[in-house]
């Protein structure tokens, strides 16, 4: 995997997908990216933040444990802003904010909170950033199966599945998505290069404790971008995201 920053306190990786960041549930621990980086480097490393198993993107260990007190708190005070690239099913264009608590459920996943109920306040504001739709011809069981709109996510708050509940909120579940998604999406992205969930941690952003900015960037990953190269060949993107 490559590194995308590294220092005497923090190193930050760009996760490839298909990799926990931490051992799951019953797995082998040497399979994780915390455990293949301390392998690799022959060093500790402190996990402060998480990213979905199937998300790739920015992943920022701590080297020493008074790093890794200062980025919890940094996470927990929610002064560390990220950005996301999410291809969704439907047609969203502009921005919009989605403010939509949620609540664990089973099997893992999360889901909105319904009306009287407690859930964690969880926030997302949304951009869109390129829009395709289904060629002249093309059917389509489903409306929403018709458009695909490239978004830049903005969460402000870090729940479990957060981006990807938000959206599915708005009927427009991320492409490949198999808990959120799995039958809105049945058919309509035969012949893609892409077999994943189709979400990137893109950028990090944090101040240091002595107030030096850090940004770290990881580039779209291969498999996305070939995503979005088929798209502009073989649907028809709009003229305008928003």
């Amino acid at each position: 995997m490559t590194v995308l920053f590294e220092d005497d306190e923090l190193v930050a990786v760009a996760k490839p997908p298909g990799l926990a960041v931490v051992p799951e549930r019953g797995a082998d621990p040497a399979g994780s990216l915390r455990h293949r980086l301390e392998a690799a480097r022959r060093e500790p490393l402190w996990v402060a933040h998480r990213i979905d198993k199937d998300t790739s993107g920015v992943v920022v260990l701590a080297r020493t444990a008074a790093a890794h007190r200062w980025l919890n708190d940094a996470f927990a005070a929610r002064r560390v802003h990220k950005r996301y690239v999410a291809f969704a099913a439907g047609d969203l264009p502009g921005t919009r904010t989605v403010d939509v608590p949620l609540v664990e459920a089973r099997r893992g996943k999360a889901r909105p909170a319904a009306p009287g109920e407690r859930g964690k306040p969880s926030v997302t504001r949304f951009v869109a950033t390129a829009r395709w739709r289904r060629p002249p011809g093309a059917s389509a069981a489903d409306p929403a199966t018709a458009a695909i709109t490239r978004l830049d996510a903005f969460p402000t708050t870090g729940r479990h599945h957060q981006i990807r509940v938000h959206l599915r909120s708005l009927e427009a579940p991320i492409l490949l998505d198999p808990l959120y998604g799995k039958r809105t999406l049945r058919g309509m992205l035969t012949g893609a290069p892409c077999a994943r969930l189709a979400l990137h941690a893109a950028r990090l952003e944090l101040t240091r404790p002595d107030g030096r900015p850090l940004a770290i960037e990881a580039p779209l990953p291969p498999d996305l971008v070939a995503l979005a190269a088929w798209l502009d060949a073989t649907w028809r993107r709009q003229p305008e995201a928003a």
